[in-house]
C-alpha cells in the first residue's frame, strides 16, 4: 500500500519549510551532515544486507516484508553521514528492520572479497556484503529503478505485488527520511509469510538464501569439525536450489583435500549461474588438464543460461590454444634474423628508391614506396596536416601496387594502416585479418607491429561486441589477440601500451593468472611505465594468493633495493603507499594510514632528490597526503593537528586543495568541516588561521564538487511518493 497523498503534500511541505529554515539559521552544509568520527567508523554497521538482487527477492517473497535498496557514495557530505553514523545506530537499524535491505555502492573499500583460505572479507563501510556484492548489485538496480540518475544517499522502498512506493532522495534532513521510512511500513498491509520455515536445525538452513542464515552456516564450518564440515558440505549438494557458494569457497580453498573433493562433486553435479564466478576462480589456481578441462565443461553447460558462464568457457579454451593466424613461433625466428640483419634504411631513403622503380610501374617498388610514405607519416615529429596527406599518398602507393600485381602482407598492411590513420577504422578492421595472414620480411619494420596491433585491436573488438550484446564468440579470437601481443612484447616496436591493453582486456575477462605473466613481461621490459605501474598495483591488491597491502609496499621496497633501479622509482614507491593509506582508511586502520602516508611523502621527496623533474607531481601528491592525514585528525577529534596538516598541503600545493583523493575527499572537504567544528567550539585563533589559508586559495577550489551541485526541482519528480529538495539537518536527528 502506497502512501497517501495528503502525506506526500504534508511531507514536501515539511521539507521546503526545512529548507527555509536552514538557510535563515544559517546553517552550513557541515553542520547538517556532520561527518562521522573515528570513534563512529569503529563501531559495527547494524543493518543486515542480503548479498544479492536474487537473495533479496526470494526473502522478501519467503517473509512477507517489502524491499527497502539503499544507495551510497563515497566522499558525498550526507552519504558519509549515512554510512558512518546513522546506520551505526541501534534505533535506526531497528527502523530499517521490517525491510529486506540492499546496499548498492559502487566504491571498493578492501582490496580483495575473500582471503587466501575462502573466508569472506566484508565491506568496512557497510559490514556484511563484500565490496563486490554492493558493487554487482547497482548495474542491476540502475537499470531497473534509477531512471538513468545516480544519486546518492537514496533509499527506495520495492513491493513485490505492488512495485515501488516511494523513492527518497535530495532529502532536506535526515529525519524526514527516516520518517518516510516508518511510514512506508506503518501505512503498509500485512503480507502472510510464503514459507514459514520455523526453528530449522542447522542444516535445514542450507535451503535458506537468507543472509544470516548463510554466514551462520559458514560460521559453522569454519568453527566445525570434519564431520560437522562434509555434513553441511553433503546439505549443499541436497538443497540444490539454493547455491552456497560461499560455503563450497571454504573447502575449495582449505587445505583439507577430502572436504575439497567433497565440495567439487557438489560444485560439479549441479553447477548454476551463482556459482560461475567461485569456478571462475578455482580456474585461476594450478590445476591439472583433466580438472581444467571438467571446469570448462561445467561452464560451456551453464552457456545458454549465463553469459558470464559463456564468457569465461571461451576465455579459458582460448587461453589453451594457439592462434591460426598469428604464428609467435614463426614471428620471433624472423624478428631474430632480421635483428641480425643491417639496420632499416631511413624512411625517406626507402621512399626515394621506391618512387624511382614506381616509374616502370614495378610492383614491388611501389610497395616500397607506399611503405616509405607510412613510415615518414607515422613519424612523432611529423605535422599532423602532412602527416593526413602521407597516409593518402601511402593508401593510394598500396592500390597502385595492387593494380600492377603485388600482394601478400605488405600491401595488405599499408591499405590497412593508412586508413585507419585516416580515420576510416571499419575499413582497416576489414583489411586487419589479411594483413597479419603471412610474414612479411621486414619483420621487425614500424609497419609489421602496427599491423599486429591493428589486429590484436580488432580481435578485442570482436570480443566486447559479442559480450556486450550477450552473444557466443569463438575462443580462437582470444588466440588470435593473444598471439599478436606475444609477437609484440618481444617486438622492436612494441610498447608499454601495448602490454598495458593485453593485461586490461585478460584482467576484465577474470584471467588473472595470465594477465600476471603479461605485466611481469610489460614491467621488466618498460620499468619506468606510468600505465604498467598503476596496473602493477591493481595486480598486487587483487591477485590471488597475496595479501594485497601487505605485499604492496613491500613489493615496492624489494625493487628499490635492486641493483640498477630506476631513479624514477621512489615516485612509483610513493605513489604505492599513498594508495595503502587509503585502503587503511577504508578497513579503519587509522593508525597504519598515517604511517603510510608518512613512507608516501618521504618517498615522493627522494623521488625530487632523484629526478628534479619530479617536483610539480611529487608536491600535488605530498598536498593529498597530507590532506589524508589532516582528515584522519579530524575524525580523531585532533582539531588543532587537523588545521596544521591542513595549511600544510595548501602550502605545498595549493592548486591541488580541491583534488579529490581516492575515497572522494578533497582538503578543502576536511577544512570545511574542521571549520565548522571550530566554530560550534569558539575555538576563534585556529577558525581565523583556517579561514585565511581558504580565502588565500583561488576561489575555484571553494566550490562544491560536481557531483554536489544543484539537483532537479521538487516539481520534477515522477510517480506517488517521490521525495525530492535540498539537504538539510538539525542536530539530532
Amino acid at each position: 500500500m502506497s502512501t497517501s497523498l495528503f502525506t506526500r503534500t504534508a511531507l514536501a511541505t515539511l521539507l521546503f519549510s526545512a529548507q527555509a529554515s536552514a538557510q535563515v539559521d544559517g546553517i552550513s552544509r557541515e553542520e547538517m551532515w556532520y561527518a562521522p568520527t573515528e570513534e563512529d567508523w569503529a563501531k559495527p554497521c547494524l543493518i543486515t544486507w542480503e548479498r544479492t538482487w536474487d537473495d533479496a527477492l526470494t526473502v522478501a517473497r519467503e517473509t512477507g516484508k517489502p524491499i527497502l535498496i539503499c544507495v551510497n557514495m563515497d566522499g558525498e557530505i550526507a552519504s558519509e553521514h549515512y554510512a558512518g553514523i546513522r546506520y551505526r545506530q541501534p534505533d535506526i537499524a531497528a527502523l530499517y528492520e521490517p525491510y529486506v535491505t540492499v546496499m548498492a555502492s559502487v566504491y571498493r573499500h578492501t582490496p580483495r572479497d575473500h582471503d587466501d583460505d575462502g573466508n569472506r572479507i566484508p565491506c568496512p563501510r557497510f559490514g556484511g556484503v563484500t565490496c563486490g556484492e554492493h558493487i554487482a548489485i547497482e548495474p542491476i538496480l540502475f537499470e531497473q529503478f534509477f531512471e538513468g540518475e545516480r544519486v546518492a544517499p537514496r533509499h527506495i522502498m520495492y513491493e513485490l505485488s505492488g512495485g515501488e512506493q516511494y523513492d527518497v532522495y535530495y532529502a532536506f534532513d535526515t529525519q524526514s527520511v527516516f520518517a518516510t521510512v516508518e511510514e512506508g511500513i506503518a501505512n503498509r498491509e500485512p503480507v502472510e509469510p510464503e514459507v514459514n520455515r520455523g526453528d530449522r536445525s542447522l542444516l535445514e538452513r542450507v535451503a535458506s538464501r537468507a543472509t544470516k542464515d548463510r554466514a551462520e552456516i559458514e560460521a559453522a564450518y569454519r568453527g566445525g569439525d570434519r564431520v560437522m564440515r562434509r555434513k553441511l558440505l553433503e546439505s549443499a549438494g541436497t538443497y540444490k536450489e539454493v547455491p552456497q557458494v560461499d560455503l563450497l569457497r571454504l573447502a575449495l580453498f582449505g587445505n583439507d583435500p577430502e572436504l575439497r573433493q567433497v565440495a567439487w562433486g557438489v560444485l560439479l553435479q549441479n553447477p548454476t549461474p551463482d556459482a560461475v564466478a567461485l569456478i571462475g576462480d578455482v580456474l585461476d589456481l594450478p590445476l591439472g588438464d583433466e580438472d581444467r578441462a571438467a571446469l570448462i565443461a561445467a561452464l560451456e553447460g551453464l552457456a545458454d543460461v549465463s553469459t558470464h558462464a559463456r564468457t569465461l568457457a571461451a576465455v579459458h579454451r582460448g587461453l589453451s590454444s594457439g592462434s591460426g593466424n598469428v604464428d609467435s613461433s614463426q614471428w620471433k625466428t624472423a624478428l631474430e634474423y632480421a635483428a641480425a640483419q643491417a639496420r632499416p634504411r631511413d624512411p625517406s631513403k626507402k621512399l626515394e628508391e621506391g618512387e624511382l622503380g614506381a616509374q616502370a610501374a614495378d610492383p614491388v617498388a611501389l610497395v616500397a614506396m607506399a611503405e616509405g610514405y607510412l613510415s615518414l607519416a607515422a613519424h612523432p615529429q611529423a605535422n599532423e596536416d602532412y602527416s593526413k596527406l602521407l597516409f593518402k599518398d601511402a593508401r593510394d602507393a598500396a592500390r597502385e601496387a595492387e593494380e600492377a600485381g603485388a600482394t601478400g602482407w605488405r600491401v595488405a598492411a599499408v591499405k590497412a594502416l593508412s586508413s585507419y590513420y585516416l580515420g576510416e577504422r571499419e575499413v582497416a578492421y576489414g583489411l586487419a585479418e589479411e594483413a597479419v595472414g603471412g610474414l612479411p620480411e621486414d619483420a621487425n619494420s614500424w609497419s609489421a607491429a602496427a599491423a599486429l596491433g591493428l589486429f590484436a585491436e580488432v580481435r578485442q573488438r570482436d570480443i566486447a561486441n559479442a559480450a556486450n550484446s550477450q552473444q557466443p564468440w569463438p575462443s580462437e579470437w582470444l588466440a588470435d589477440l593473444n598471439g599478436a601481443y606475444e609477437v609484440l612484447a618481444g617486438h622492436p616496436h612494441g610498447t608499454d601500451l601495448h602490454a598495458a591493453n593485453q593485461y586490461d582486456f585478460l584482467f576484465a575477462l577474470k584471467a588473472y593468472r595470465d594477465s600476471d605473466e603479461v605485466l611481469q613481461r610489460g614491467m621488466d621490459r618498460f620499468p619506468d611505465s606510468q600505465s604498467l605501474h598503476a596496473r602493477l598495483r591493481q595486480q598486487l591488491l587483487f591477485r590471488r594468493g597475496v595479501s594485497g597491502l601487505n605485499s604492496l609496499e613491500a613489493t615496492y621496497e624489494e625493487m628499490l633495493k635492486a641493483e640498477g633501479a630506476s631513479p624514477n622509482l621512489p615516485w612509483f614507491a610513493g605513489y604505492a603507499s599513498l594508495v595503502a593509506a587509503e585502503f587503511m582508511r577504508r578497513r579503519g586502520d587509522d593508525e597504519g594510514a598515517v604511517a603510510a602516508y608518512d613512507r608516501a611523502i618521504a618517498h615522493f621527496e627522494n623521488s625530487v632528490v632523484n629526478n628534479p623533474k619530479n617536483a610539480a607531481s611529487a608536491a600535488h601528491y605530498v598536498a593529498l597526503c597530507y590532506g589524508g592525514q589532516a582528515r584522519l585528525a579530524y575524525e580523531s577529534d585532533q582539531d588543532a593537528g587537523a588545521v596544521e596538516l591542513i595549511l600544510a598541503s595548501f602550502s605545498r600545493s595549493p592548486d591541488s586543495a580541491s583534488s579529490l583523493d581516492g575515497l572522494n575527499i578533497s582538503t578543502v572537504d576536511t577544512a570545511k568541516m574542521v571549520r565548522a567544528r571550530l566554530e560550534e567550539r569558539g575555538v576563534t585563533e585556529e577558525q581565523a588561521r583556517l579561514q585565511a589559508a581558504l580565502d588565500a586559495l583561488d576561489p575555484k577550489h571553494l566550490e562544491l564538487p560536481a557531483y554536489e551541485r544543484g539537483g532537479p526541482s521538487p516539481q520534477q519528480g515522477r510517480g506517488q511518493g517521490r521525495r525530492r529538495g535540498g539537504r538539510g539537518r538539525q542536530r539530532g536527528n
